[in-house]
């Protein structure tokens, strides 16, 4: 039976490999440079080049130097390009985070919030029409999730299937559903459920926010993870401290009220708080228990 979990694995494999060879990351930007910020397409990739014009452009008047911002294919390019020196910071959820860490010594500097927490959830969702209540009616079905190196959007939607019983934790997902897709990113994974080309899809919480209002009302979900930390702001390891503390200091004034409309820029959470590095344990013995990490 033909998957994408062997796409999935291909990528994973090439990402690993090159970051765990330790190679050093090329000369840092000098300050005079400015900044460069590297962007996962988790929703529409023309809304995004927009919102990255709208941050970039703010970010370099607030810090008085160029910002840039580009974006990356999927969240392994994202990590690979704070690992070489073309990217300086990087929007990217927590295993990303996890995995830049371990092979990149890449830092979490900042967290999202919502709805007051720096965590949310993954869940699984259906379309209310298609009679499916519980995981183990999804076997031999089609599932998007939105990208293989993602915690909500892969690993932790998963692993309800794994804690049902239904699939070996570590093992191919391909033995228990027909097809395997990454659609790559929320808004495309639960639009695909919303199109009807799949049965289920495995987002974050909020993907069904990307939806249109008629569409929201076709999907609902029947399972749902433990919290996951939020989405994070990491910096690559030899980014000049002092830049990287006006980077912080500037991200952080979009908590004030005149300033919270530019969120709308950067994901749109409710506001940033310091990362608190403990919180990504439990993701990190996740990624072990996957595989991606020894």
């Amino acid at each position: 039976m033909k998957t994408c979990i062997d796409l999935a694995i291909g990528r994973r494999g090439l990402l690993l490999g090159g970051l765990a060879l330790g190679l050093a990351p090329q000369v840092a930007l000098a300050q005079s440079e400015g900044l460069t910020l590297a962007f996962v397409p988790q929703e529409d990739p023309q809304k995004l080049l927009d919102d990255i014009k709208g941050i970039t452009d703010w970010l370099s008047a607030e810090l008085g130097m160029p910002v840039r911002g580009f974006v990356t294919s999927d969240h392994a390019a994202a990590v690979e390009a704070l690992r070489n020196g073309d990217a300086d910071i990087s929007f990217l959820g927590a295993l990303p985070y996890v995995l830049a860490n371990e092979y990149a010594g890449a830092v979490a500097i900042l967290q999202e919030v919502y709805f007051g927490k720096p965590s949310y959830t993954s869940r699984i969702f259906v379309r209310r029409d298609s009679g499916i209540t519980t995981l183990d009616q999804l076997r031999g079905k089609k599932i998007a999730f939105a990208d293989p190196i993602s915690e909500s959007g892969y690993f932790y939607p998963l692993d309800l299937f794994a804690e049902a019983g239904l699939i070996k934790r570590g093992g191919d997902p391909g033995t228990f559903f027909d097809r395997v897709i990454f659609a790559g990113g929320y808004q495309q994974s639960i639009q695909a459920l919303a199109n009807g080309l799949v049965d289920a899809a495995g987002s974050s919480q909020y993907a069904d926010l990307l939806l249109t209002p008629a569409q929201q009302v076709e999907v609902t979900w029947i399972a749902e993870s433990r919290p996951i930390p939020s989405h994070s702001v990491i910096a690559r390891p030899d980014l000049d401290p002092a830049l990287q503390a006006a980077f912080v200091t500037a991200m952080m004034r979009l908590n004030e009220p005149e300033l919270r409309p530019l969120l709308r820029y950067v994901y749109n959470p409710d506001g940033y708080v310091p990362a608190d590095l403990a919180s990504y344990e439990e993701v990190r013995q996740m990624a072990r228990a996957w595989g991606l990490l020894q």
